[in-house]
């Protein structure tokens, strides 16, 4: 039975053709233009010249010309040796280090460390919030880190843009300022943990330091800056918290939490002493 039906379906296949040729044949017959436009696309025709036309008038068809379609492909000005593809990887690869810049080489760490022992030491959980301390922290490392960016952008991102130096030497001209800064408020206890860590020789003087080095031990230091300025901080309200706790403690207040008492008195005495006013000018002062 099946090979009945394979025979059927074979002479079926063997109508068909017949009709299916004349079918193609019929408008290639029907339309002789399109065939000759089709011919005329594969050979495109010689320009005529006429007994009167000059060599100037002469129009010839030549094929369209794609800017940067060649193999070096397109190019951004300023930025000499690299292509689109390569500029724009480059480029998101530099705006998602932005955070991890911001937290290794600036001074956003210790501020922020700062407020937070602030924030605890005056009992408020959520008053400043999240937002409002990490915003605080940004303004003033941007107000502490504005000259070293406008030397960075005169030493390395206008040449850059006039195309006199390619990135990496961009780079690499950037890359001293914010040596300086840091190498300013390293430790050397710090630098010598990583030098023996990293198993280097020992740097005759801070600019022998490789940012390897120096990256992790200024963002070291940064922590224990602001954790010992954070502990200074936090001593005079644990003092309110402890006088408190033995006054009510003394005449038999056992069920009243003290720090219902403690907080309002501390808030009191921060705003006296006109506390952000003192935080923040001790804090810039110590960058100076």
């Amino acid at each position: 039975m099946l090979l009945a039906l394979s025979l059927c379906f074979v002479s079926a296949l063997r109508a068909q053709a017949p009709a299916a040729a004349a079918a193609a044949s019929a408008p290639a017959a029907a339309n002789p233009a399109a065939t000759g436009a089709s011919s005329n696309a594969a050979n495109p025709p010689i320009p005529f010249v006429g007994p009167n036309d000059s060599v100037s008038n002469v129009v010839v068809n030549s094929p369209v010309t794609v800017p940067g379609s060649g193999a070096s492909g397109l190019r951004i000005q300023g930025l000499p040796g690299e292509t689109v593809p390569w500029s724009i990887v480059i480029l998101l690869t530099g705006l998602t280090l932005i955070p991890t810049l911001l937290l290794c080489i600036t001074p956003f760490a210790r501020l922020l460390i700062v407020f937070h022992f602030l924030r605890q030491a005056l009992g408020l959980q959520t008053t400043p919030s999240n937002q409002t301390l990490i915003g605080l922290s940004l303004i003033l490392t941007f107000f502490l880190m504005q000259p070293i960016g406008a030397q960075i952008y005169e030493a390395s991102v206008l040449p850059m843009q006039a195309g006199q130096i390619t990135a990496m030497e961009a780079l690499s001209r950037g890359e001293v300022p914010m040596r300086k800064f840091m190498e300013h408020y390293v430790r050397d206890k710090d630098v010598a943990l990583f030098v023996e860590l990293a198993k280097e020789p020992a740097p005759h003087s801070p600019d022998d330091l490789s940012m390897r080095v120096l990256l992790p031990a200024y963002i070291l230091s940064e922590l224990k800056a602001g954790f010992q300025i954070g502990t200074v901080l936090f001593l005079p309200f644990l003092i309110v918290d402890m006088v408190v706790a033995s006054i009510t403690t003394s005449v038999g207040m056992l069920q009243l939490p003290p720090v219902v008492i403690s907080t309002p008195l501390k808030l009191l005495l921060f705003l006296m002493v006109d506390g952000w006013h003192l935080l923040i000018g001790s804090l810039m002062r110590s960058f100076s």
